[in-house]
């Protein structure tokens, strides 16, 4: 019953739709690195520029994911996947006519990847944000898990098959089919009839929604935590993905055929991965699934840096599968559960931030250790570097994701004006009047600082709370907002998880009438 559960996701006619397409063009993706990574071994074989290629593929989201976040929060996401999905198609065709022509160079491969690598940064948000849209709540974990499973379906038969066509043909034949590999998710998206958005939310603007994730990733506890324990695991494992071709061609004298041999062992290991996952968590917290899978990882690291015999780092790459299923799954999985609708896809553009930014970055710098120190040196240092990060990563326990709810109050009252109020008035100050039991004083302040976190998450730009001098007891919370059109979305953006903090600060009033909550809005001389 429970493996039935965990393929429930597939009876959702769109979902399974773009399930299979986009199994097809990650498959074309891992064609497109392969081909790309094998292709600069040949005409820039220096440890720097090989990893280079990695960098161009991950350096993108430092600059992308994040406005892809916010722009997948504004428009259709429908319509942005459109334009990224057809985006992709023309830089990998073009790559593939330039190969194919003979007139590829280091720098335009790079070029070109990097391009890929743009269209990826704004694909990723927009497409793990409509995953909640095609599936139930209860259906999301397994729904993350299968688009995992498809992911490494691809990075198993994509690597394999490449390495036949390397052996036989040009690279550019990789690119060409890697371009054609975006017309069948195209399709699934043009078919795809998406509700339109509504409210007040589909009004806001790009930099106050920019300024709006920003706000609440500095305010939300469970997603810092998240980036920092995604950040500590990518910043080792980006080695192995660095330096992989290097080690098939140069440490262990292969051809393009033994590269994507290992490429596809690791994916076939992810595979047999996933099978685990419902055990595993049966068992196991999410931080502690973290912990076993940079652990196994970290022991690929290190047994790479000594093996020589092809068999037994390719069965080493099927352990590294696994780890990386089981390590990745978990951070995607509260990726995705660790905030409200409004914010995910910005929340998201974060976390892709971290994840490919310090991809880029790990992969730039493993290039340059193994320039000076050899490949083995660098897997071993990178396995020790993986092995540190599960203490330092102690200090960032993952939330049990379980523990919250951010499904939308139902019924929120909204401000009761005198007169019509512009929504681009502003600023606003919202003021909140606690009557408390003097000596319940310092309780109160603690759980006003949690209340503190949801209002400067959901919008407020200032907080403050004030004691009155002169009447014991009497406390004020007042806070500060851009504009009214701000503040009305801050009540569409209350959850229940929230409504139950306010109503532990709301506990504390000793009148019979509740709180007073004033509205103040600046008046222009």
């Amino acid at each position: 019953m429970e493996q039935k559960r965990a393929w429930a996701p597939l009876a959702q006619p769109v979902f399974r739709a773009l399930w299979i397409a986009s199994v097809a063009s990650n498959v074309g993706t891992w064609m497109q690195n392969v081909g790309a990574a094998w292709l600069m071994t040949s005409i820039a074989p220096t440890p720097t520029m090989v990893a280079l290629v990695q960098t161009a593929t991950s350096l993108p989201v430092f600059f992308f994911a994040l406005p892809g976040g916010v722009v997948a929060d504004l428009i259709d996401r429908r319509r942005l996947l459109l334009i990224t999905q057809s985006w992709m198609l023309a830089a990998a065709g073009l790559l593939g006519l330039l190969t194919l022509a003979g007139r590829v160079t280091p720098w335009s491969l790079l070029l070109l990847t990097f391009a890929l690598g743009v269209g990826a940064a704004l694909n990723g948000p927009a497409w793990q944000a409509i995953i909640p849209e095609l599936v139930g709540p209860d259906d999301l974990p397994a729904a993350i898990v299968i688009n995992s499973v498809g992911f490494n379906l691809a990075r198993a038969v994509g690597p394999a098959v490449t390495g036949l066509l390397l052996a036989v043909f040009s690279p550019a034949i990789a690119f060409l089919l890697n371009a054609a590999s975006f017309v069948g998710v195209i399709l699934v998206l043009y078919r795809w009839k998406r509700a339109p958005m509504e409210g007040i939310a589909a009004t806001e603007r790009a930099m106050g929604a920019m300024r709006a994730g920003f706000r609440y990733v500095a305010n939300a506890r469970a997603l810092q935590w998240l980036l920092a324990r995604t950040a500590l695991f990518v910043v080792g494992a980006s080695a192995l993905w660095a330096m992989l071709p290097l080690l098939a061609k140069v440490e262990l004298g292969g051809t393009a055929a033994s590269y994507g041999l290992m490429l596809a062992c690791m994916g076939t290991g992810s595979v047999a991965g996933a099978f685990l996952l419902s055990r595993l968590r049966a068992r196991l917290s999410t931080d502690r699934m973290v912990i076993l899978g940079t652990m196994m990882f970290a022991a690929v690291s290190i047994a790479v840096s000594v093996l020589s015999q092809f068999a037994l780092v390719c069965l080493a790459m099927l352990l590294a599968g696994v780890a990386w299923m089981i390590a990745m799954s978990s951070l995607n999985t509260t990726a995705q559960t660790v905030v409200p609708d409004w914010v995910r896809a910005r929340s998201l553009g974060f976390y892709l931030l971290v994840f490919q930014g310090v991809m880029a970055i790990g992969s730039y710098f493993w290039g340059e250790v193994a320039t000076r120190w050899g490949i083995r040196v660098t897997m071993f240092a990178a396995g020790v570097t993986l092995l540190a990060s599960v203490v330092a990563g102690g200090r960032f326990r993952l939330v049990a994701t379980h523990a919250l709810d951010f499904s939308l109050v139902e019924t929120l009252a909204q401000p009761v004006t005198t007169s019509d109020v512009s929504l681009e008035r502003g600023p606003v100050m919202v003021s909140v009047e606690y009557r408390v039991d003097p000596a319940e004083i310092e309780a109160f302040a603690v759980t006003m600082q949690d209340v503190r976190r949801i209002r400067r998450r959901d919008g407020a730009v200032q907080w403050m709370m004030f004691q009155d001098i002169e009447r014991a007891g009497r406390c004020m919370e007042m806070f500060l907002v851009e504009t009214w059109e701000e503040h009305l979305r801050q009540h569409g953006r209350a959850t229940r998880g929230d409504r139950a903090i306010l109503d532990r600060a709301i506990a504390f009033h000793r009148e019979i009438e509740p709180p007073v909550v004033t509205h103040w809005i600046a008046r222009r001389p």
